[in-house]
């Protein structure tokens, strides 16, 4: 059974799955997102592997990952986004590539398509809505294949672009990440519901002895957050130069820590 926090997050996402696609869908940094998560994920692929998605929301990732020839289990907690995304994957033609199912990703051991699979993929923050991320990591042992990849993008305890919003005068969003041991307050269309954030060495420590680190990249650590509206189109050669520096200095030391969001993966051994 879902938590209380996940059930306000999924009526929060729920009432915006008819939308979501038409609100996000413009943004320029957001498709700069998805085209950096997409390309990490594709360098860990093989030709025809399996790939079980969390909190798949209305399955652009899914449908992008199926039309390169990739089968994929989507699953999310929303009714709405499952609706949405099985309206697109039939829109698409992709009934055959793409599968979906209804769980909560703290309840993998109720999911009924166990696998295993080549593997494990949650984009842009799904799982920073749960303070159990424990015992989400602790289901992908045996989900997984032998050698299977796991490829998590997640909200970090430090983001520099937030932290300068404080000359604003934005010290709510400055401080957020600061003060979330008990988890911060966030809010779709009224509902409010709680996220956490966690650094990468929370994650490697839960994983340890049975996944080894693959890579860690920064995302949106020298490009602004997509929630800063309108800074691609305002400023398209600033735009231009922050992308080129963020991708030469993506996986250096601080920028891998510090950005929005990072992007981590493991290996199964």
């Amino acid at each position: 059974m879902m938590n209380n926090n996940e059930q306000l997050a999924e009526a929060a996402f729920t009432s915006q799955s008819v939308i979501f696609d038409e609100i996000y869908s413009g943004n320029t940094i957001v498709a700069y997102k998805r085209e950096r998560v997409r390309s990490h994920v594709l360098q860990y692929l093989l030709p025809g592997n399996s790939i079980l998605e969390l909190n798949s929301g209305t399955g652009d990732d899914a449908i992008f990952f199926a039309q390169k020839g990739y089968r994929v289990h989507a699953t999310d907690i929303s009714a709405g986004m499952q609706q949405e995304l099985k309206r697109k994957v039939t829109a698409a033609g992709l009934d055959e590539k793409v599968s979906s199912e209804l769980c909560s990703y703290t309840l993998l051991q109720q999911l009924k398509n166990q696998g295993p699979y080549d593997h494990i993929f949650s984009n842009f923050a799904g799982l920073n809505c749960t303070d159990e991320l424990d015992k989400v990591l602790a289901s992908f042992n045996s989900l997984l294949k032998p050698n299977g990849t796991v490829t998590l993008v997640i909200l970090p305890k430090f983001c520099l672009w937030e932290t300068l919003l404080i000359f604003k005068g934005k010290f709510h969003t400055a401080f957020r990440r600061f003060f979330s041991k008990k988890g911060s307050k966030a809010h779709i269309e009224g509902t409010n519901f709680k996220c956490w954030y966690y650094n990468p060495s929370y994650i490697i420590s839960r994983l340890k002895g049975t996944f080894d680190l693959l890579g860690i990249e920064g995302l949106c650590t020298i490009v602004p957050p997509s929630y800063i509206e309108g800074f691609a189109q305002k400023h398209p050669n600033l735009y231009a130069f922050l992308k080129s520096k963020e991708n030469k200095l993506k996986t250096r030391w601080p920028w891998k820590y510090i950005g929005d969001y990072y992007i981590i993966s493991l290996r199964k051994k």
